[in-house]
């Protein structure tokens, strides 16, 4: 329940908690048919080898072994696809993710893939999951964190799901660590990406939006301490591309 008067940040600006939600989810109805070609054109195809980072630490068993992977705010697909393509034949994702728009494209992108029996699709708010306890054999979530409001409740969510001894993964943009690079993506980030929004899906300010939101998140030492505050144990994380984005993880023991 939303206490009077609680805030949270939607990019620069300060907003009512239960307001942050909705304006998420009007970013995300504008950009979705278009999402993953802009991925590729802001990062120059670099999203695709983190996300093959993250599915090769997931390690999905390659037998008839049951293996039930929760993807979060993973609308398209593209990590639950990756992970299938990498498993066995007991392998099976739920893709979970509040935007009805990103999860049309997930589904048709799983048709046209011949995934629809390996990868299903459901509405859900990572706060407050819509399934039962210790279910998954592994969490994953990529560059969905940042635009949850609660995050804590989004942590303890996914430990309420996860089944004793199994993973929690997150990748999610960081902060560069790089001298010289990091001033080259701040002003890449503000002045470059905001402009190809414009030009392919007809919306700036959505991705200036996604740019401020980077911003705004945690450092990778003060999300990890939010990961551990949630009772995942062993958590580490990994820097990828100079700071770029950093790959988080965490188990439940």
């Amino acid at each position: 329940m939303d206490r009077p008067g609680e805030t949270t940040h939607f990019g620069y600006q300060d907003v009512a908690i239960g307001d942050k939600q909705t304006l998420v989810n009007d970013v995300f109805h504008s950009v979705a048919s278009r999402y993953d070609l802009m991925n590729d054109l802001m990062s120059a195809g670099l999203h695709r080898v983190w996300k093959n980072v993250m599915v090769a630490r997931l390690n999905p068993p390659l037998g008839e072994r049951p293996f039930a992977l929760l993807d979060v705010a993973g609308g398209t697909g593209d990590i639950a696809f990756r992970a299938a393509k990498a498993a066995g034949a007991g392998f099976h994702a739920t893709v979970c993710d509040i935007n009805s728009d990103m999860l049309a494209v997930g589904r048709e992108r799983a048709r046209a893939s011949g995934l629809e029996g390996r990868v299903s699709f459901m509405e859900g708010n990572a706060e407050a999951l819509p399934l039962p306890d210790r279910s998954f054999d592994a969490y994953t979530i990529a560059f969905g964190i940042r635009n949850v409001p609660r995050i804590e409740a989004a942590l303890t969510e996914a430990y309420r799901v996860l089944k004793p001894g199994s993973q929690f993964l997150c990748l999610e943009f960081s902060s560069v660590d790089m001298p010289g690079l990091d001033r080259l993506y701040e002003l890449y980030s503000f002045n470059v990406i905001p402009q190809l929004g414009r030009m392919v899906t007809g919306d700036a300010e959505s991705y200036r939006y996604l740019v401020e939101s980077i911003r705004k998140f945690p450092r990778p030492n003060a999300f990890s301490e939010m990961i551990s505050a949630a009772g995942f144990s062993r958590v580490t994380w990994q820097a990828l591309s100079g700071g770029i984005v950093a790959l988080h993880s965490g188990w439940r023991l």
